[in-house]
């Protein structure tokens, strides 16, 4: 895999925290959520005619699987990360609790996706999970004023991820990504407008703050993070893009420190000189992408390749 795609999504899905920091001073986070999708989702339906041929063939079953999938990875997750930020745990914390999700992908993969995960690549994994803890344990004793149980939240988003990408990762027909990003935008801006419409958060607030924030979120984290992960995902398998998620918690901290003020010391430091090592022992340990054949075994499907996403 490219180094470039590798930085661009890393940079990208980061800022993802960055941004729900950016607003969560302005709204709710489902008011956040609803304008981030809701002008999305417009858009990208009004560019079906120019998207039709990915479109064709795509079966009834196919669009209700992509829009589960968009329900965990998009809105479940999503919620929680606002949610938990909102609630102050700061933005680089909650990346650090979000980066347990390479472990737990990486303990699932051979037993739901029937790939091998080289002794090598657990080592990597082991390794990253070290430097998480390291900055996970500097931002949380520096005090954000976060009750004890909201450092729980996000780790609800985590499991909605993980959750996500082996729903994808089983289908036996790969989806293009301009039909699934579709549709994970549609069922977002249906479920957060309509979260919204409930809780009497549906309208916008005038300050400019937010609106920077959600073009911000629209830019860099829907269309480069979250597409991003997906494109990543589909070329390299399972182990490789989640191994990367384990950069976003010190990346985010740092990007933290510089644009917020959280606190950025020498463990944190430490923890991600950890994530660059355990990314290289992954990398390295992993074997060549093959393709092989798939046979349909209900209930599920086992995962066809090990290059999905």
């Amino acid at each position: 895999m490219n180094v470039l795609p590798s930085v661009a999504f890393v940079v990208c899905w980061s800022s993802g925290f960055i941004g729900a920091k950016l607003g969560a001073g302005s709204a709710s986070a489902v008011t956040i959520l609803m304008w981030r999708f809701l002008p999305l989702a417009v858009l990208l339906i009004a560019t079906l005619p120019l998207t039709r041929a990915s479109w064709r063939g795509i079966s009834s079953r196919a669009l209700g699987k992509q829009a589960l999938v968009g329900l965990l990875s998009q809105s479940g997750y999503l919620l929680t990360v606002y949610v938990a930020i909102q609630l102050g745990v700061s933005s680089g914390t909650t990346a650090l609790i979000d980066g347990t999700q390479p472990l737990v992908a990486g303990a699932l993969t051979g037993p739901v996706l029937h790939q091998h995960v080289s002794r090598r690549q657990w080592l990597g994994l082991l390794l990253g999970l070290a430097g998480v803890t390291l900055v996970t344990t500097a931002d949380a004793t520096a005090g954000t004023g976060a009750p004890g149980w909201a450092y729980l939240v996000p780790f609800l988003g985590m499991f909605s991820l993980v959750a996500a990408t082996f729903i994808e990762g089983r289908s036996r027909t790969p989806t293009s990504p301009s039909v699934a990003m579709t549709v994970h935008c549609t069922t977002s801006a249906v479920v957060f407008s309509a979260l919204a419409a409930c809780t009497g958060a549906a309208q916008p607030p005038a300050e400019a703050s937010f609106w920077i924030a959600i073009t911000w979120l629209v830019v860099l984290s829907t269309f480069g993070g979250y597409g991003m992960y997906w494109l990543i995902l589909r070329r390299s398998g399972v182990t490789k893009v989640n191994t990367l998620m384990f950069l976003m918690a010190p990346v985010t901290a740092l990007w933290g420190a510089l644009m917020f003020g959280e606190p950025f010391g020498l463990q944190t430091a430490f923890g991600l000189v950890i994530g660059l090592a355990a990314v290289a022992i992954v990398y390295r340990g992993a074997p060549p992408c093959v393709v092989q054949p798939v046979e349909p075994t209900p209930p599920g499907r086992p995962h066809r390749r090990d290059h999905v996403p």
